[in-house]
């Protein structure tokens, strides 16, 4: 069972999220909250698997509530919810450390599906789907000059290399299916991998070590078309 708690300013929102979710048995509405400082401390309080986060409230909005929630360390994950548009606080939502996001008019099967991917630390958003938001927000990311060495982190020189390697294809949008066809590696291998690759930079799930990745020079933006 999956527990979670809605978070949205419009209580239309909030009834329709609920009658799609208590009409799946894996699913378990246990609280709803109207803007960001109620959301940190039901989560708090009720500690649920996954908090379903609108971005756009009165008050604390939802980037500053998902900051605040996982720097708590606890188990519960947030899943935002965007209109995208290229929606600008996207970027912002996932570098405060959302495990993913969704558009609002996402399908049904497709919003349960990341609750679910979410649950189980994954991330929501297919990474090449990642790859693209992130290349189109590029220019909230550092400014490097082409061919600059990676930024001095200690996180960095924990890794071995074949792990760097891994952390660059994570980057660059490849599953971990191309990853494995791609550098002649079994895909449980694969996993492994990436697991001690998350461990030692400290992500929580494959969105934030994109980020990380892109944050210290690893991969650079795709050029625009």
């Amino acid at each position: 069972m999956t527990t979670l708690l809605i978070v949205d300013d419009q209580p239309l929102q909030r009834y329709g999220f609920r009658m799609l979710l208590e009409s799946q048995p894996d699913t378990e509405v246990v609280g709803e909250a109207a803007h960001g400082a109620e959301a940190v401390r039901l989560t708090a309080d009720l500690r649920p698997d996954v908090v379903l986060m609108d971005i756009r409230m009165p008050g604390m909005d939802g980037i500053e509530a998902t900051r605040r929630i996982v720097a708590t360390g606890g188990r519960s994950r947030v899943l935002v919810l965007t209109t995208f548009d290229l929606d600008e606080y996207a970027h912002s939502a996932l570098r405060a450390g959302a495990s993913g996001f969704l558009l609002k008019d996402a399908r049904p099967e497709e919003l349960l599906s990341g609750i679910r991917a979410v649950a189980v630390g994954d991330a929501v958003v297919a990474p090449a789907i990642t790859r693209r938001l992130l290349d189109a927000y590029a220019h909230h990311l550092p400014t490097r000059p082409p061919g600059a060495a990676p930024v001095e982190d200690s996180r960095l020189n924990a890794l071995t290399d074949r792990e760097r390697e891994i952390l660059v294809a994570v980057a660059q949008g490849w599953s971990n299916n191309e990853i494995a066809s791609r550098l002649v590696l079994a895909e449980s291998t694969v996993k492994t991998h990436v697991s001690r690759v998350m461990a030692k930079i400290g992500a929580r799930d494959r969105v934030q070590a994109v980020i990380f990745a892109y944050d210290r020079g690893l991969t650079r933006p795709n050029p625009p078309v």
